[in-house]
């Protein structure tokens, strides 16, 4: 799949600004939209979407990987749909607004969203909204399982699925049919949570799609063992047949990241079992994906080929193993399904020329990070006159720094080499570095370039969004104000988009 020569703007919808602590679908979504027009960009690159656990990891703490996230709601447009007053929406007091305080915002927006439940309930125990019910209808496959799940963990004071009683872990059929009896109420909270989140994202990726904006989606190779894709599919997952815990966890050797490797702590799949149902979890898992985003980014796409597979209850992930996984066989069954797959490859890390032929026999598109070229010599293939035209080209993505950041923990060997690829004879004669990385990433042969937003702003370590050597305080960072999207930014990056043909 080779795109048109273009651009555009890493940026997750929790950074953008608001009233209540976290980034949501409301008015600067729309006006980040406008901003990504006016600039030349045609797309918009987001991370997962669901619904996040402890640390908030979009990537491994994800209640569901269908799900939304409802701390994204906007409590505006409930108050412009008359389930809230607009008078009573009080604004979060923040110190930072350049961070998600997850702690203080969970709280503030849940009283918000029960209200708005209240009064969608005397609406649907009058006549229930045709609306609502064709949504819950449609997404059955995967709604009933998650209401219910989240249910049971606010009943269970968010005790891991596999500590609830047994008849509930193991999802025997007579106790859930209890709950579901039982819980009625909640259940059916958690499934109007789902029907606004996707009824305003579907109104914000129209919005996008009109103005030329086409959105890419994410999909973690993984998800969290706490979560209703392993409690409703324990088959498709390695686990211990009676504690339920993983016997096999996800992560990757030692790495540019970490002398000891990532430990993602995730379940590792049942390759074999999912052989079995042609892989109708995932393909499923696409199709729903594909519902709200116009291109997919498979996160981890080397795991398609062979997978890092670590020992349930090991420290770090340097006691693993390779196991090869039936990426031939899944991918030509999903093709077969969606036809043309608007599918784009995580290609970092340790890549072997396996995983590149399962990458170019598909035609996907791999990724280049100009942090990464400089570090070594002539050969790196992130270096611009290494790439091949079907890549994406990042200054950075959510897992580096920001090039302001890098820039200045960069070693003198980097710096050095980075100012000869320019044509300098020293470092000292870089100046405003995030631009000179943008314009390296915007001025190569890579079909599509796409640039983290805190790029484009100059900002520095701060405004890192993920950095994978530390579990806590990642996931948070957002910008204060739609009003940094100003007209003189946005004429600077058409005038660099209309230079290099983007």
């Amino acid at each position: 799949m080779l795109f048109q020569r273009s651009s555009g703007i890493l940026l997750h919808p929790t950074s953008f600004p608001s009233q209540h602590g976290i980034g949501d679908l409301g008015k600067s979504a729309y006006e980040f939209i406008d901003f990504l027009k006016r600039s030349g960009h045609k797309f918009w690159q987001i991370l997962p979407l669901g619904p996040t656990t402890d640390e908030h990891s979009p990537y491994i703490m994800n209640y569901s990987t269908f799900a939304g996230n409802p701390l994204m709601i906007n409590l505006e447009q409930l108050a412009q749909e008359g389930l809230l007053k607009a008078e009573e929406i009080i604004p979060l007091e923040e110190e930072d607004r350049n961070q998600v305080k997850f702690d203080k915002v969970i709280p503030h927006k849940t009283i918000y969203l029960q209200k708005a439940y209240t009064s969608f309930k005397k609406q649907f125990d009058h006549q229930p909204p045709a609306e609502f019910e064709i949504f819950c209808q449609k997404n059955a496959s995967w709604l009933n399982d998650y209401a219910l799940f989240m249910a049971l963990l606010d009943a269970n004071e968010s005790k891991a699925w596999n500590y609830w009683e047994p008849a509930l872990a193991h999802r025997d059929p007579n106790a859930l049919n209890a709950k579901i009896e039982e819980l009625q109420q909640p259940i059916l909270y958690h499934k109007f949570l789902q029907f606004i989140f996707f009824k305003q994202w579907e109104e914000l990726r129209r919005y996008a799609n009109q103005q030329g904006i086409k959105i890419i989606g994410d999909i973690s190779i993984y998800v969290c063992h706490n979560s209703v894709e392993v409690w409703a599919n324990p088959d498709l997952f390695q686990l211990h047949p009676e504690t339920l815990e993983p016997l096999y966890i996800a992560g990757v050797p030692p790495d540019f990241f970490s002398e000891t490797g990532q430990l993602w702590g995730n379940p590792i799949y049942n390759w074999e079992e999912m052989q079995k149902t042609k892989f109708a979890w995932w393909i499923e898992r696409f199709k729903t994906t594909l519902q709200y985003a116009d291109y997919v980014r498979i996160d981890h796409f080397r795991a398609f080929e062979a997978y890092w597979s670590v020992p349930g209850g090991d420290k770090n992930a340097m006691n693993g193993e390779w196991i090869k996984a039936p990426g031939y066989e899944f991918f030509d069954l999903l093709q077969q399904e969606l036809g043309n797959l608007p599918v784009l490859a995580e290609d970092l890390g340790i890549i072997t020329p396996e995983v590149e032929q399962l990458r170019d026999h598909y035609h996907f598109p791999g990724m280049k990070i100009l942090q990464f070229g400089f570090g070594g010599d002539a050969n790196s293939v992130h270096l611009p006159h290494n790439y091949v035209q079907n890549c994406l080209v990042y200054t950075g993505t959510h897992d580096n720094d920001t090039a302001l950041g890098w820039w200045e923990t960069a070693s003198a060997k980097e710096k050095q080499h980075l100012a000869e690829y320019l044509g300098y004879s020293s470092p000292d004669d870089i100046t405003n570095i995030n631009w000179v990385m943008i314009r390296l990433a915007l001025s190569s042969v890579a079909s599509l370039a796409i640039i983290p937003l805190q790029d484009m702003l100059n900002l520095g370590h701060s405004a890192r969004m993920n950095d994978p050597s530390h579990n806590d305080g990642n996931w948070r960072w957002r910008y204060q104000s739609s009003e940094l999207l100003t007209e003189e930014l946005s004429h600077q990056l058409l005038k660099l988009n209309q230079l290099y043909g983007r």
